[in-house]
């Protein structure tokens, strides 16, 4: 175990690296920043690929030719469906990352 060592806050104090708790916390501090970092940027470009709907970017790139197809395609629901998967994932990194700053 490691030696306690006084932090910057008054009547805290935290364990030396030796102690593998701190590491484990810092571990995973670092893997939801990594975390809602990847996910922020993958979910603005999924929302960005979606078809608009009254022109837009989405249109920009092409959408606007496809736009005048009635129904949702096979390739649109799978979209609906990661977009939805990965915002559920940046959700839940926040919580986390709420969660550690509370009880840290």
């Amino acid at each position: 175990m490691g030696v306690a060592v006084r932090t910057g806050r008054p009547g805290k104090l935290t364990a030396d690296v030796t102690d593998h708790r701190r590491i484990s916390i810092t571990d995973m501090e670092l893997f939801l920043d990594i975390l809602l970092i990847a996910t922020s940027l993958l979910l603005i470009l999924l929302v960005l690929l979606h078809r608009g709907k009254g022109g837009g970017l989405s249109s920009l790139f092409g959408g606007g030719v496809q736009s005048s197809l009635s129904g949702s395609s096979v390739a649109e629901k799978n979209l609906d469906r990661l977009t939805l998967f990965v915002g559920i994932i940046w959700v839940i990194a926040i919580l986390g990352i709420g969660l550690q700053i509370k009880f840290s």
